[in-house]
């Protein structure tokens, strides 16, 4: 009996010891790169389209780093960008980031943000949204 103890606990810690190492990669206690797989903008009149990530300059790949509280994008063109992480939660699983952002001074183009990250897989939601325009962007995130 205690041989058959020994090794479903055996078992257990096989199984049960992967998840405890992966699910500390998106808690936010290390650096992350992710990508924008799909893009929706949406507007108040005209409802929901899928776009291309730089058809409305959202960055294909992006940078997060926990420590600085920043996310920042390195653009085609080499130009550089960041943001501030104002908040930082978790809720439910997922580590929920968020922030606002003036784009161009002068412009009325701000928006506030809210990143979703899976703690379990590293899925991503971002939504953003302005003046009569949002945007949902589908992505992941892998440690870099």
């Amino acid at each position: 009996m205690t041989k058959i103890k020994s090794i479903v606990l055996g078992a257990l810690l096989l199984f049960i010891t992967p998840i405890t190492v992966f699910s500390g990669d998106f808690d936010g206690s290390k650096p992350l790169l992710c990508a924008s797989i799909k893009v929706f903008e949406c507007t108040a009149g005209g409802g929901c389209v899928e776009v291309m990530p730089g058809d409305v300059n959202v960055p294909q790949f992006f940078r997060i780093d926990f420590r600085a509280n920043t996310i920042s994008v390195t653009r085609p063109d080499g130009s550089s960008r960041s943001t501030n992480i104002e908040r930082t939660e978790h809720v439910d699983g997922k580590l929920i980031l968020q922030g606002a952002e003036e784009a161009i001074e002068g412009v009325r183009d701000g928006l506030g943000w809210t990143l979703a990250i899976r703690e379990d897989n590293g899925r991503t939601v971002l939504t953003a949204s302005g003046d009569d325009v949002a945007f949902i962007i589908f992505g992941a995130c892998t440690r870099p």
